[in-house]
């Protein structure tokens, strides 16, 4: 019943709540990109969801404008594309605040797989032969909690495919809670470089 039901009115509560709390240093991260770097305010990009279907993530620009397509850890040496703000915005994941707008929109969950761009063919391969795109992506979630970008492919589908297995109110909730002191360190944010 939570998986079908709850878990949407559980994802709209709290990222209605979130986007009320975090107003005014949503308006401040605005403020600084514009005065930090030339370019939208917000970054774009087509990402694999529920079913496989592609939708439009929406993230604050923490990179210059002629940064080249690619996920973060295939540029070679990614933290030269990265601007002043940028680092401060990718080290505390503020940069993933305007992702509370794709979860109202029902692209995403509060908590779920991260979803992934196209180019990630291998990842995304091995995660639809667990099922794991049965469930929308997420904010954050269970891999993420086990060692965000320093997690190799093969770790990654795994826990993914734990979370969609155990997916409940409760690891719901145990993943927020685990979720915020990776926050407040920014353990596990290996810019450029990733396993696998």
């Amino acid at each position: 019943m939570y998986r079908i039901f709850f878990k949407r009115i559980f994802d709209l509560i709290l990222a209605m709540i979130s986007l009320v709390v975090f107003l005014p240093i949503f308006i401040l991260v605005c403020l600084f990109i514009k005065l930090d770097s030339k370019g939208s305010i917000f970054f774009r990009q087509t990402r694999i969801g529920r079913e496989k279907k592609e939708f439009t993530l929406l993230k604050f620009r923490s990179m210059v404008v002629d940064t080249p397509e690619e996920p973060t850890y295939m540029l070679r040496n990614a933290e030269s594309y990265i601007t002043s703000v940028g680092k401060v915005l990718r080290k505390t994941s503020l940069d993933e605040l305007p992702q509370l707008l794709n979860i109202i929109a029902g692209h995403m969950s509060v908590i779920g797989p991260r979803p992934v761009v196209p180019k990630e063919h291998e990842l995304i391969v091995k995660r639809d032969k667990q099922g794991v795109y049965a469930v929308r992506p997420g904010l954050t979630g269970w891999a993420q909690i086990n060692g965000r970008d320093e997690v190799l492919i093969d770790e990654k589908v795994k826990y993914d495919k734990e979370y969609v297995e155990q997916l409940s109110f409760w690891f719901d909730l145990k993943c927020i809670l685990k979720t915020i002191p990776l926050i407040l360190t920014g353990d596990g944010i290996s810019e450029g470089k990733r396993g696998g």
